[in-house]
């Protein structure tokens, strides 16, 4: 691993915190184009998985059958900030499949979202399974679990064929062959993989080379439901996060060109469409960036993922530009005084 691929914080100049940076640039057949850190560390992907689990939810016929639109398969894909346009949502799709909040078996806990928050400290409001920001995605695995013959009130369990039926195609579309993921349990009471950062990539990328050829006549069943799920994502990106959230600021920037999805505990994964950046990267077609901060940090993350971004001139650059109050993040004091700064000391690096 180089030694200086972190992002140091610092106050006065005297280096207060190192963060260490892992990431991989892939094509959607896998190759490893560039890297920062260690691009094959053991990663659990977390909610940067769930694109993947949906696209095993629109292979049950699940999207049909309960009539989903692009809309719900967004809020599917989502880590969603509990704002009511997420949980009304949320509730309409338990409707479609006539479930009700009760069948959930994800609980309720604080929202991603700062505002939402202080309203339901306010309103002294207690969260439900509803205001879960994995709610869309667990609709969803009841749909599934339907379809599949499975137990709905056991779809969260590795055993119910939903959960297998999801894990093979994950597994799949990673590229994962036979080894596979090794499979923990999210916060959210899913399962949840674990593999080589750089398969997170790969997957990403897959989802934006279908982006383009999804559509076509002759297109395979697997990549027309792959270029539903990418552009569901980009078209309804206040589904994915919500207001002021990273993804959804990236997904409204780039107009289509990519998604983005995070994971809990410092992981990210984007798929970029081929454009003249990608083949200025000396990429044939799509590419997908995986990102791991070593301890876990969001707002690092962040800052990381926006400088990939910079450094490979992804996009425009007033698209990159939106992402700035992320990228160039200040330390402040309790009375808004900068102490201090944040500054990467990296270099994505050619493989």
């Amino acid at each position: 691993m180089a030694t200086r691929d972190f992002i140091a914080s610092d106050r006065g100049g005297v280096v207060e915190n190192r963060h260490t940076v892992h990431a991989a640039i892939t094509d959607a057949a896998g190759n490893l184009l560039y890297a920062v850190g260690d691009p094959y560390r053991m990663t659990l992907v977390r909610s940067a998985a769930k694109p993947a689990q949906v696209l095993a939810i629109l292979e049950t016929g699940a999207v049909e059958k309960f009539n989903f639109d692009s809309a719900d398969i967004a809020l599917m894909c989502a880590s969603n900030s509990s704002e009511e346009q997420h949980i009304a949502r949320a509730r309409d799709m338990l409707l479609k499949v006539s479930a009700s909040e009760t069948d959930l078996r994800c609980g309720g806990h604080p929202p991603l979202s700062e505002a939402v928050q202080r309203a339901w400290t306010k309103s002294d409001f207690t969260p439900t399974p509803i205001c879960s920001n994995c709610s869309g995605k667990h609709v969803g695995m009841i749909a599934g679990a339907k379809l599949l013959g499975g137990d709905v009130g056991d779809y969260h369990l590795s055993t119910n064929p939903v959960q297998m039926h999801v894990k093979r195609v994950v597994e799949d579309v990673c590229g994962l062959g036979e080894d596979g993921a090794v499979w923990g349990l999210d916060g959210c009471n899913l399962p949840a993989p674990a593999f080589e950062l750089h398969y997170l990539a790969r997957m990403n990328a897959k989802f934006a080379a279908a982006a383009d050829i999804g559509s076509s006549d002759d297109a395979s069943l697997r990549t027309q439901a792959l270029s539903r799920v990418f552009h569901a994502m980009w078209q309804y990106p206040e589904l994915v996060a919500g207001e002021g959230r990273f993804c959804t600021i990236l997904m409204s920037a780039f107009r289509g060109l990519l998604i983005g999805k995070l994971g809990a505990d410092g992981c990210y994964g984007i798929g970029i469409r081929e454009c003249e950046q990608t083949r200025c990267l000396g990429a044939e077609g799509a590419i997908g960036i995986s990102v791991k901060i070593e301890d876990g940090n969001i707002g690092i993350l962040y800052l990381a993922v926006a400088e990939i971004l910079e450094q490979l001139k992804i996009g425009e650059p007033e698209m990159r530009q939106a992402l700035s109050s992320f990228h160039q993040q200040k330390i402040l004091n309790t009375v808004n005084v900068q102490t201090g700064k944040y500054t990467p000391y990296f270099q994505v690096r050619a493989i």
